[in-house]
């Protein structure tokens, strides 16, 4: 598949929001497979700090760079891109910054703003400053996208969160359809991990929970289905299943099929309904 096609090939695999979490463990294992990386973070120690911890443990043939950059400001993706092209071509995009701050249905708009910028703008904008030379140079690649689960099932509770990822999802498949179309040797996934246990995660709970996976972990499994060329890699964790995730999947789109109240999984008239439903084989 076209992963295993851009490793052969070489190139620079670069990663967004990867100074923690699962950006540092995607782009330490796009090292060990041989691809030089680029790590984007905003400036500061921690994206100091995962350079120097790559490049202790890298080849010599392998370069780790840092760039610092802020994804959600469109003239300096543009500045990063023409920096990575300038060190070689790209193999891997992986636009996976993404921040999570509180906000409401109908109140924190500066919050949703921010957050935008950088869960949607950001994806945006790097796929827009990279894509145009990464089709023109013909070379084997691909293009993930960190979405959420909260795009899917849209929970309660961070409404421009959930926005934001579900534009993500929908972005990610508009974009599989287009690079099919223009015949580029690229392929796109979208990256939905589970319950997992990063940085973000930690300023709430300072110890794993054991119902989490590790970013090693949601990393790993990206790449085997990637690999095999799945488009939507929606991953598990230690209490979710596959299975469960597809009940899970099915009970949102049955609110549209069904004709039944929006987010009716936490509606109370319907708590036992999908219960039966989750538990059903």
């Amino acid at each position: 598949m076209m992963y295993r096609r851009a490793i052969e090939q070489g190139g620079l695999a670069v990663v967004t929001g990867a100074a923690s979490g699962v950006g540092k463990a995607a782009a330490q294992k796009f090292m060990e497979d041989g691809l030089g990386v680029v790590l984007v973070d905003l400036p500061g120690e921690a994206l100091e700090t995962a350079a120097a911890d790559l490049n202790a443990i890298s080849r010599a043939s392998v370069s780790v760079t840092a760039i610092p950059t802020d994804v959600g400001d469109a003239t300096a993706v543009r500045d990063l891109a023409d920096q990575v092209f300038a060190l070689g071509e790209v193999a891997v995009l992986m636009n996976n910054a993404g921040i999570a701050i509180p906000t409401g249905s109908w109140e924190k708009s500066e919050n949703w703003r921010k957050l935008l910028e950088v869960n949607l703008f950001g994806v945006m904008n790097g796929t827009h400053a990279f894509l145009p030379r990464m089709i023109a140079a013909n070379h084997p690649a691909v293009v993930i996208n960190t979405g959420s689960k909260q795009g899917i099932t849209t929970p309660p509770g961070n409404p421009a969160y959930n926005v934001s990822k579900a534009a993500v999802k929908v972005m990610t498949e508009m974009l599989t359809h287009d690079l099919r179309e223009a015949d580029a040797s690229i392929s796109a996934h979208l990256f939905v991990p589970g319950f997992t246990y990063t940085g973000m995660i930690q300023r709430f709970m300072p110890e794993k929970p054991d119902s989490a996976w590790t970013s090693e972990q949601a990393v790993e499994y990206l790449v085997q289905r990637m690999s095999a060329g799945d488009f939507y890699i929606l991953c598990p964790d230690n209490d979710v299943s596959v299975e469960r995730d597809i009940k899970r999947i099915e009970w949102a789109l049955g609110d549209i099929t069904n004709n039944r109240p929006a987010l009716s999984r936490w509606h109370p008239e319907f708590s036992d309904a999908f219960a039966q439903h989750e538990a059903s084989g």
